[in-house]
């Protein structure tokens, strides 16, 4: 059987990550199957206009954020500090053991230090100058 390399949009991207949920599944154990959730916390203000937020998702033990920003000017707040609270107060109703997340060097690696979030490795020379930081 011959194949080809295709480039699809979103579709062909679920397809991929069904597939490897599907896999995974076969490994892990039976306890945590059927917990995957999307975990999307949003930051508005009076006229709901988002303004921030945390987007993440708990996959079998683990929460995983992708993403956490609040606008320039409202930084320095809490907000970011009461977004992290609410998804960490989720994960431990939800049962997760723990929480990844990575950052960049000139993005929020000391928020998250200063959060008690330990890194556990980086990489050098990503962007040249920049390095990601994994905790």
């Amino acid at each position: 059987m011959e194949m080809l390399i295709t480039r699809q949009g979103s579709t062909g991207k679920q397809e991929i990550e069904n597939m490897l949920y599907h896999y995974n599944l076969r490994h892990f154990p039976e306890d945590l199957h059927n917990r995957y959730e999307e975990l999307n916390l949003y930051l508005q203000d009076e006229q709901n206009v988002i303004r921030g937020g945390l987007l993440a998702e708990i996959c079998w033990n683990w929460l995983e954020i992708h993403t956490l920003m609040v606008d320039e000017e409202l930084r320095h707040n809490g907000y970011g500090h009461k977004l992290l609270e609410e998804a960490e107060r989720i994960a431990r109703q939800k049962e997760c053991d723990f929480i990844k997340v990575d950052t960049l060097s000139f993005q929020a690696l000391s928020f998250y230090e200063k959060q008690g979030y330990k890194v556990y490795g980086r990489l050098e020379g990503v962007g040249r100058e920049f390095e990601p930081y994994y905790l």
